[in-house]
């Protein structure tokens, strides 16, 4: 997809951090747009900002991505709105928490339910109405950089992003397969300045824990240090600029940062080699 101009883009997970950065580059490129999110005010405030600097059509849509139903009401009010769809963001996630056998159900129902099945539902109400359509389009998965290492973040979190990472391999294959006019890119950005890390505070009622989870003296050390290194990191915008050169590219695999590149080899060639990893690689920060 080269042309933007007057297409059509939703994307979830729009008012805050990459989302919102992504639907400003969107408007910046002359498109309309539909933008959802989980938090109403949210929304609307940056819907508000936007509509004061672009003249472009803006709607707005509040949305549990983890909810088909949300979803599908999602797809039809943008094909009310526009008619058509041409660039989908399957943005929206959450940080999660939890160890391979410390995470409670409530935290893997969350984790998976907005990081992974969203994309997987994103994908089957939109691609559809984008193939009949018959014009370029291009689907961007948000998975991150965890998604191509092993054993980084917390479990749900890294279980959830390798799988869109999957998912998003088998949307390519199949679009080749398709001939189709779309294409498809996922999106693997590393230490970005979000606020990632406070998103329990759109965690369901239903799916919190009935007892807050302890935090040993080194998970409260190391949950600190990340938050420094988050405050840090790079600019939403310039991964909206990344992402934008990666569509143009018809590039699969979009990450933000090279300094992970030497741990994505490393785990290759345990695999490859049958050797086990080194302690050190499980060491996000360092």
């Amino acid at each position: 997809m080269e042309y933007f101009q007057d297409k059509v883009a939703v994307i979830t997970g729009a008012a805050s951090g990459i989302g919102q950065a992504l639907a400003e580059r969107c408007l910046q490129e002359g498109m309309k747009v539909m933008l959802a999110d989980v938090e109403a005010d949210a929304l609307t405030a940056t819907a508000v900002t936007f509509r004061a600097r672009y003249n472009n059509p803006i709607e707005t849509q509040v949305v549990d991505v983890s909810v088909l139903e949300a979803l599908t009401a999602l797809r039809d009010a943008t094909l009310e709105a526009y008619g058509a769809v041409h660039l989908l963001f399957n943005n929206a996630g959450v940080g999660g928490s939890g160890g391979a056998w410390t995470g409670t159900e409530q935290d893997w129902a969350w984790v998976i339910g907005v990081n992974l099945m969203s994309v997987v539902h994103g994908q089957r109400l939109f691609v559809p109405i984008m193939l009949e359509q018959n014009e370029p389009g291009h689907i961007v998965n948000t998975a991150s950089v965890a998604g191509l290492m092993g054993g980084v973040t917390n479990a749900p979190y890294s279980v959830t992003k390798h799988g869109v990472v999957a998912l998003t391999e088998h949307l390519y294959r199949d679009l080749l397969v398709a001939d189709a006019k779309l294409g498809c890119s996922v999106l693997c950005p590393g230490i970005i300045r979000t606020n990632i890390g406070d998103s329990g505070r759109n965690r369901p009622e239903a799916l919190k824990n009935a007892a807050p989870v302890a935090l040993t003296p080194q998970q409260e050390a190391l949950r600190a240090q990340f938050a420094a290194v988050m405050a840090e990191g790079m600019l939403p915008s310039a991964v909206a600029e990344t992402v934008f050169k990666g569509i143009r590219n018809n590039q699969l695999y979009i990450q933000t940062h090279d300094q992970f590149n030497d741990r994505i080899m490393a785990r290759a060639e345990d695999i490859t080699q049958g050797t086990n990893p080194d302690p050190k690689i499980f060491q996000w920060l360092n």
